[in-house]
């Protein structure tokens, strides 16, 4: 009951609903600046295609499609689409104020072609949120964790545990936004920010915990599990 027949016009839109993700706030000045563009030159076909072009191109950058995450007890997932550059141990940023002691840590990179928006890796508070200027080399390298610009965040769940995540701006990436403050209370996979254009992000786990991912291994923002909390 309720559900519109295939054939019409509701059930049309929803699938295009499904099918187009919509567009995170962020994008909405670098989509709208195009298509101006686009509608002044209207009447020259080349300076119209390219504005139209642009527009779509950007508009699928900032895509923020709708994900499920998962809903097992002390699963981390992952922050960001990409693909897993580091699976190892590695010091927390020190404006997060987490010890010198390694933790396990799971680094994702974000090609200009992966979606941009950060999500929250587990469910919890945030403690601290820290921005510190630096760099702009290829968010790749491993080097890029310690040099480059970055938003550092730390999250403590109900459970006590502290996880960490960090926006890492890259070669391309020249701003960092995030949404959440201080006291803020995240669901996980829940959407809190934003690199643009192409980056990295850090989560850094408590000692025990298990890694579920690979190097290489492809990431679907707030769906895939990377880690097993102790």
């Amino acid at each position: 009951p309720g559900t519109p027949p295939p054939t019409s016009v509701e059930h049309v839109l929803e699938l295009v609903r499904k099918t187009i993700p919509p567009l995170h706030p962020a994008g909405i000045p670098f989509v709208a600046a195009p298509l101006a563009v686009a509608a002044l030159g209207r009447n020259r076909k080349w300076i119209r295609r390219a504005g139209l072009a642009s527009a779509a191109a950007t508009a699928g950058f900032f895509r923020h499609p709708h994900r499920v995450p998962p809903n097992r007890v002390g699963v981390v997932v992952a922050p960001a689409d990409g693909e897993v550059a580091l699976v190892d141990t590695a010091v927390p940023p020190a404006e997060l104020e987490m010890g010198t002691e390694p933790r396990p840590r799971v680094s994702i990179f974000l090609s200009v072609l992966d979606v941009h928006v950060q999500r929250s890796p587990v469910g919890g508070t945030v403690s601290k949120v820290v921005h510190r200027p630096g760099q702009f080399l290829s968010a790749d390298l491993a080097d890029a964790s310690e040099v480059n610009e970055r938003n550092s965040m730390l999250l403590e769940t109900r459970d006590g545990a502290d996880v960490a995540v960090v926006q890492i701006a890259g070669l391309l990436a020249r701003r960092i936004v995030c949404d959440a403050q201080v006291g803020d209370t995240l669901p996980i996979g829940d959407t809190y920010g934003l690199i643009r254009f192409g980056s990295r992000v850090d989560t850094y786990l408590p000692p025990g915990s298990t890694l579920l991912v690979e190097r290489g291994q492809k990431t679907i923002g707030a769906e895939t599990v990377i880690a097993q909390l102790p």
